[in-house]
């Protein structure tokens, strides 16, 4: 009898990716709301791109990103600022046995696919495509 393998994208289990999305929402939503009192938080859209949880869900990597880009590292330093107030937010929300840290990063994945994107748009590589 085969054994059921419940690994999804990358190798990540369902469970680590359905938790990811859940704090993913709780951080979407506590920052479109305005709820942290922070100045820098409130004149800033923040976008959570994704969260990666540990195996154990313990720890939680945040990725995130302010719209038009703007202001990058003062929105990363509020939000580690902040960081206290945000496991706080999350572990009550949140049924699980303990509650996660948080580690907020900067997502790169916009800058990586525009770079790729220019790549692809030069002449001499067009022509190989072609």
């Amino acid at each position: 009898m085969a054994k059921y393998n419940d690994t999804g994208p990358e190798g990540r289990s369902v469970r680590l990716l359905r938790v990811g999305e859940q704090v993913r929402h709780i951080l979407s939503e506590l920052l479109a709301r305005k709820v942290v009192h922070d100045d820098i938080l409130s004149s800033h859209h923040v976008s959570v791109t994704e969260v990666r949880m540990s195996p154990d869900l313990r720890h939680a990597a945040v990725f995130v990103k302010p719209l038009l880009g703007s202001e990058e590292e003062k929105v990363i330093k509020a939000l580690r600022t902040n960081t206290a107030f945000f496991q706080k937010e999350v572990a009550s929300r949140m049924k699980l046995k303990y509650a996660a840290k948080l580690k907020f990063l900067s997502d790169e994945s916009f800058d990586e696919a525009s770079k790729i994107e220019k790549l692809l748009a030069d002449p001499h590589v067009r022509q190989d495509l072609d």
